[in-house]
């Protein structure tokens, strides 16, 4: 292990978890909503989501690299259903009613990382280019999914925990429209950038 190769590691993973994507502008609005703790279910979910695909990656990189189709069909699949998240978020309730949107627990965050394109991207990237911080094996690559769990649980954590401060500013009303606006057109223009080619 070199300082060199854990920096290029960290140069990788530490802004691919805590930038805006799926699982963080979701985190964000779901806080806003109902708050830190009951959050909490829907990162752990992520967590758990996030940890076994990478653990998949690791095994079939080779093969899902040749496999393009499959991966555009995921892709797809993800940009509609973060669609649908991002809508739910935008036409939901005001402060009047601040518990009536759905409740997202484990089951929506393990579920949305088998359609995250930006998971799997991430951890293609982190499994096929030279990271042979923990050597080029499985156990490398497993412990370099360890390695990303420990930055992104915090990054949808620290995500979940501002869109609780945002909700304190966003006190009226309409207010909390704007705001639920704001977080679902944010949403859905990462699934357009997910489904578009690049």
């Amino acid at each position: 292990m070199t300082s060199t190769g854990l920096l290029a590691v960290l140069i990788f993973i530490i802004p691919m978890c805590f930038t805006p994507g799926p699982n963080n502008l979701l985190c964000a609005a779901h806080g806003s909503q109902h708050g830190f703790r009951r959050t909490i279910p829907l990162t752990i979910g992520m967590a758990i989501g996030w940890s076994t695909l990478g653990i998949f990656v690791a095994i079939a990189a080779d093969y899902i690299e040749e496999e393009q189709e499959i991966f555009r069909i995921l892709t797809y699949f993800g940009a509609a259903y973060i669609s649908y998240l991002a809508y739910n978020i935008a036409t939901s309730s005001t402060i009047k009613d601040e518990y009536s949107t759905e409740l997202l627990g484990i089951k929506t965050g393990i579920l949305l990382q088998v359609v995250n394109g930006k998971a799997w991207i991430h951890f293609l990237v982190l499994m096929a280019i030279p990271f042979t911080l923990f050597g080029t094996g499985l156990t490398g690559k497993i412990a370099l999914v360890f390695l990303n769990l420990f930055f992104g649980l915090p990054a949808v954590l620290s995500w979940s925990y501002f869109g609780t401060i945002l909700r304190k500013f966003f006190n009226s009303p309409s207010k909390v429209k704007w705001l639920n606006y704001s977080l679902g057109i944010s949403l859905f223009g990462v699934a357009l950038w997910i489904a578009l080619p690049h």
